[in-house]
């Protein structure tokens, strides 16, 4: 590839990886040219659809260390499944540290890993291969996050000081693959999967644009999880028939919060409050947040999209996610998310990246800011099964695993 262009492969051929593909159809200096799957006919599929975005003339590669192997890839994409992460990464690593191939980049899409000592590992693995790393947050790009959060800093925090409250949310009816309902194979359930959005969230938005998230410190965790909706015996039948795991034996939790208490650099509280939700009921994904301030606060909700339509009973069709991701109904009234992979920020965060991985920027998310939300994540679980506020403490969670995830947690 030439230096100005940036060769992009593929490891995982799903949901997330398609969003980024749709992403990636606004990014000028980039072509996504390979897909790695370990089931052969998804990688063909998702090598097509890049195609037929005409992002790039992509192909299926048999093995990972092919994929590094070809002088087209100049990145890696890592969007495969969390219990996969180590393999990956440690193929992805191995094949260049044994000169099989070269990579200006991998940008691995969230969680960084299931838990602090996978996260540690994949970072290791990765810096010990000498490979420039940036963590795909995509909420952290969302255009709306990104203008709001640098206006009211600019017009309101510089004139009346900074803000000392900010909230997030991600909801929706429940994830598209089963191992996501999996606790042993994903790492958790909703707080593992989606507070990780959240949380970095309310973090970016209390932290001046431009400084590094790690300038505002977190001092206390509080966080609570239950099985609200799924472990119900109706929709637990449901879940088994549709996903294969038995919420009745082995729930995850559909629900979670948790409340983040930082320390500002002039020594002030600050609060963020996150919510996550796979038993939520409405037309479909909801993604919000809140930053208030002494005198100004900000609003997002992408159900509030700006463009709704009706349909009555008569009207018929089916089933699908035309309208907006994770879409739980076909008629009344719906809102349309335009474009999903720029509102959600797919597009700004792969701009961004690959802008990166050619030198042209520094990366504004590294792995080590997966790192610290995985940290805060198994703060949260471990409060969760305690029953308490917990003191933050970098090294006070490195060897735990959530009963989620070790299928022990009684949701009563």
């Amino acid at each position: 590839m030439s230096a100005k262009r940036l060769g992009i492969g593929f490891v995982g051929s799903g949901f997330n990886a398609r969003f980024h593909m749709q992403g990636l159809r606004f990014v000028r200096d980039a072509d996504v040219l390979g897909v790695w799957s370990p089931n052969q006919k998804n990688a063909a599929s998702a090598a097509r659809y890049a195609r037929e975005l005409d992002v790039g003339e992509a192909k299926a590669y048999k093995t990972i260390t092919d994929m590094v192997a070809d002088p087209a890839i100049d990145a890696i994409w890592l969007n495969g499944p969390n219990q996969a992460r180590i393999e990956n990464v440690e193929e992805i690593c191995d094949a260049v540290t044994s000169g099989k191939g070269t990579l200006k980049g991998i940008a691995c899409e969230k969680p960084l890993a299931r838990t602090v000592a996978e996260a540690k590992q994949v970072i290791k693995l990765v810096e010990g291969a000498g490979i420039m790393h940036g963590y795909l947050e995509n909420q952290y790009f969302a255009p709306q996050v990104a203008v709001g959060h640098d206006l009211l800093w600019r017009r309101g925090a510089a004139t009346t000081g900074a803000p000392y409250l900010a909230r997030a949310a991600e909801e929706h009816g429940g994830p598209h693959a089963p191992w996501f309902w999996n606790g042993a194979q994903q790492g958790g359930g909703v707080l593992n999967d989606m507070m990780c959005h959240s949380a970095l969230v309310v973090r970016q938005l209390l932290t001046p644009p431009g400084k590094p998230l790690s300038s505002l410190a977190v001092k206390r965790v509080t966080g609570r999880i239950a099985s609200l909706k799924w472990s119900r015996a109706p929709y637990a039948a449901q879940l088994k028939k549709s996903s294969g795991v038995d919420y009745t034996k082995t729930p995850s939790e559909d629900f979670a919060s948790v409340t983040i208490e930082f320390e500002t650099p002039d020594g002030h509280t600050a609060i963020g409050e996150a919510t996550t939700s796979w038993s939520f009921v409405g037309p479909g994904l909801r993604l919000s947040a809140e930053l208030l301030g002494p005198e100004y606060s900000m609003r997002w909700n992408t159900l509030d999209s700006g463009l709704d339509l009706f349909f009555s009973r008569a009207v018929k069709g089916k089933t699908g996610e035309d309208i907006v991701e994770k879409q739980n109904a076909e008629i009344g009234q719906m809102p349309v998310v335009v474009n999903e992979a720029i509102a959600y920020g797919y597009e700004a965060e792969d701009r961004h990246f690959v802008r990166a991985f050619l030198g042209k920027e520094k990366p504004l998310l590294t792995f080590q800011d997966g790192l610290d939300v995985v940290r805060i994540l198994m703060h949260a679980y471990k409060s969760a099964e305690l029953g308490k506020t917990l003191e933050y403490s970098e090294r006070g969670v490195d060897k735990f695993v959530p009963q989620v995830a070790q299928g022990t947690w009684n949701p009563r």
